[in-house]
């Protein structure tokens, strides 16, 4: 997610300091940014019809990551038979998909509705924290999902050691406690620079590289450090992912038995479609020139995570539908 941010933001590292310096500069800078009390975000569209079109498709996309993944969290908890490690993390992911989508696009549905562009200064500094702290907390969740797929398949014997209900519960909270960490990082360093650029945001909802557009040229570095620190720390969890399934592919192509490679192989092609979609829209959403995909990242993966988990795996979809025609057979 940093070396996204660090894309996006990276042109204005050529900026040249303001000709104007000393105290007031300083004090008119102050100024500028103490004066702002609210944002403009980037509309959706120009004419009224697009704007109501964009907000009953948000909304029709909004409903259904709601209903999916909240269908997942109620199996999940109401099914004693998914009370393990796999499922105990899906729950979480499903938690963390369901805060992503709540963030962005319910603001952005209110201004297509009621065709304004403002929000607060304060609604802007929650969105920005919320929107880093659940994507951060995801990407951190998938990192240790990806572990539990390896002792799954590399280590089956250990299996219930190593990611026992306590260690799981350790695992998750350091993956919500992680996002949690960068999000107040992030918002209190983004919002404690001076904003000499106006308050017009070039996208639909608050985020760091669009604020960073706004800071006066020699405050800018200070947050770009911070992203760099955390691109290593991301890269780093990436690089534990890829090495963790090519020794779970090697592991696999081991078992003598074609059932029992394509039961392995079932286990783990849903958490690594899952990474792949949440790292391929988060790369497209910045090297796509028009801002407005950028949402992308924070609303396709709540709404097809659900899909790949209940299609991919038997158990979940079995749980499921015993779910619905439960409540269907009591509702009759």
């Amino acid at each position: 997610m940093a070396l996204i941010l660090l894309a996006e933001v990276s042109p204005k590292l050529s900026l040249s300091f303001s000709p104007v310096t000393g105290p007031y500069a300083q004090r008119q800078q102050m100024s500028n940014s103490s004066s702002i009390t609210q944002f403009l975000l980037l509309a959706f569209a120009d004419t009224r019809e697009l704007q109501l079109l964009h907000f009953w498709l948000s909304l029709g996309i909004y409903l259904a990551a709601f209903m999916a993944n909240g269908l997942i969290i109620t199996t999940i908890v109401c099914d004693h038979h998914l009370h393990t490690p796999m499922y105990f993390f899906l729950l979480n992911l499903s938690l963390l998909d369901l805060g992503s989508i709540s963030t962005t696009l319910p603001k952005a549905m209110a201004n297509s509705l009621w065709d304004t562009r403002d929000i607060s200064y304060s609604g802007c500094a929650a969105q920005l924290f919320l929107i880093v702290f659940f994507l951060s907390a995801e990407y951190f969740l998938l990192t240790v999902m990806a572990y539990d797929r390896f002792v799954a398949i590399c280590q089956p014997l250990h299996y219930g050691t190593l990611l026992g209900s306590r260690a799981c519960v350790h695992m998750a909270a350091a993956a919500w406690a992680s996002g949690f960490l960068c999000a107040v990082l992030h918002t209190a360093n983004t919002l404690s620079l001076p904003l000499c650029q106006g308050n017009a945001l070039g996208q639909v909802f608050c985020e760091i590289p669009q604020i960073l557009k706004l800071f006066c040229s020699h405050t800018y570095l200070r947050e770009v450090g911070l992203l760099v620190a955390s691109a290593f720390l991301l890269f780093g969890c990436f690089i534990f992912i890829v090495l963790s399934y090519l020794q779970i592919f090697m592991a696999v192509l081991r078992i003598p038995s074609e059932q029992g490679r394509h039961k392995a192989f079932s286990t783990c092609l849903p958490h690594l479609a899952v990474v792949s979609l949440f790292v391929s829209t988060g790369t497209f959403a910045y090297l796509k020139p028009p801002s407005k995909v950028a949402v992308l990242y924070s609303v396709v993966p709540p709404v097809v995570n659900p899909l790949i988990y209940s299609i991919r795996n038997q158990e979940l979809n079995g749980a499921m539908c015993k779910l619905i025609a439960g409540c269907s057979s009591e509702g009759i």
